[in-house]
């Protein structure tokens, strides 16, 4: 963040989404039978609320965050719109798909949204080692705007973890790591979307707020991975570039032992210049790929990295969201789309020769997991 309007940046990015979701509840009968042509590809769950990030546990379930449908909690401001709040409930959840059932194993957790439910903030990424669970909790702002939520939305920007059927408790904080570190210098501004272990008690987070990639938890200090800089692109109105925020929003180990970090533009949310990060702690991050738009989440699978672009253009388009699952070819400016025509996707995973994508990122009770052979 190198200027007061960054955070207002990334935030235009959540309002427009939310402008779409009218659309978008239209649309969604297209969009799914668009997907359904493809032969490989079909639906694993449904009535999701906001779907976010996927993981893969033990027997191959799947694992949903959901960050959502707000409540009749404490309200605050739309950073974007001043007229309007969000507000705060326990509607937050992580849903289990397993042998084609899929069950809520965590429900209550802390969600802010406005009065239609739709562009949640709340869990944001789960990952599962045998029977614990770590989830990560989004938030959208600093440790000011936490406490005025009291204590519902106390577990907002940290790390929860526990017994799957068990309470959570919180093992780690991101918000306040930003609150004492603000990697980037700019405004303080915290908002965790994706995350990976390091070890049972450790994880390396994805901070769309901060622009960095951070390490937290265990007994070590909490450190900065990396610092993603802008891309400079042309605004709509033409003239001269402007500073697109790199806003992270998912990091994965990679099989040569790397950070891998997706990467969503903020304004002017130009299309095809999204960049997936390679980083090395202790080292300045590098560019694995390029020539990618509004990157929200990555997976490997064996030495093939895949990609979920949330929309193949603009955000500043009037179109409801359209994305896809992409094969990033490193080197390459165009990276084939293994599964197209998705309805606002977010999260991915693969299991075997299976990829699982989140679809209706931005939807209260209408978002759905697909499934698409590999080959």
């Amino acid at each position: 963040m190198s200027h007061p309007s960054a955070r207002r940046n990334r935030r235009a990015a959540v309002a427009l989404l939310t402008a779409f979701a009218a659309a978008i509840s239209v649309a969604s009968a297209d969009a799914t039978a668009a997907s359904a042509d493809t032969p490989q590809s079909w639906v694993v769950a449904t009535g999701l609320d906001n779907p976010r990030q996927l993981s893969i546990g033990a027997g191959g379930a799947i694992y949903v965050a959901e960050a959502g449908t707000g409540g009749d909690g404490v309200c605050v401001p739309d950073p974007e719109d001043p007229t309007a709040s969000e507000c705060l409930g326990d509607t937050g959840a992580v849903t289990e798909i397993r042998r084609g059932t899929q069950t809520r194993i965590i429900t209550g957790l802390a969600s802010l949204a406005g009065p239609d439910g739709s562009g949640a903030t709340g869990p944001s990424a789960v990952s599962v080692r045998g029977n614990t669970i770590a989830v990560l909790m989004g938030l959208g702002g600093d440790l000011d705007k936490r406490a005025v939520l009291g204590a519902g939305g106390a577990a907002l920007g940290t790390v929860l973890t526990g017994r799957i059927g068990g309470a959570l408790s919180v093992a780690a904080d991101v918000t306040a790591y930003e609150a004492a570190a603000n990697p980037d210098g700019g405004e303080v501004d915290s908002n965790p979307s994706g995350f990976v272990d390091v070890n049972s008690k450790r994880w390396a987070v994805a901070d769309a707020g901060a622009n960095a990639v951070v390490s937290v938890g265990g007994n070590l200090p909490d450190t900065t991975l990396a610092v993603l800089p802008p891309v400079l692109a042309v605004p709509p109105w033409g003239g001269d570039p402007i500073p697109a925020q790199s806003v992270p929003t998912q990091v994965v180990t990679g099989p040569d032992g790397a950070y891998y970090v997706s990467e969503l533009l903020g304004f002017p949310f130009p299309a095809g210049e999204s960049r997936i990060w390679r980083v090395v702690p202790g080292q300045q991050p590098t560019v694995y790929a390029t020539g990618l738009s509004n990157v929200t989440s990555l997976v490997w699978q064996h030495q093939t990295l895949y990609a979920v672009q949330f929309s193949d253009g603009s955000l500043l388009s009037e179109e409801p969201p359209i994305g896809s699952l992409r094969e990033v070819v490193p080197g390459a400016e165009e990276h084939p789309a293994v599964l197209a025509g998705l309805l606002a996707p977010y999260g991915v995973a693969v299991h075997g020769k299976t990829a699982y994508v989140s679809v209706g990122a931005i939807l209260p009770g209408a978002g759905e997991v697909h499934a698409v052979d590999l080959g």
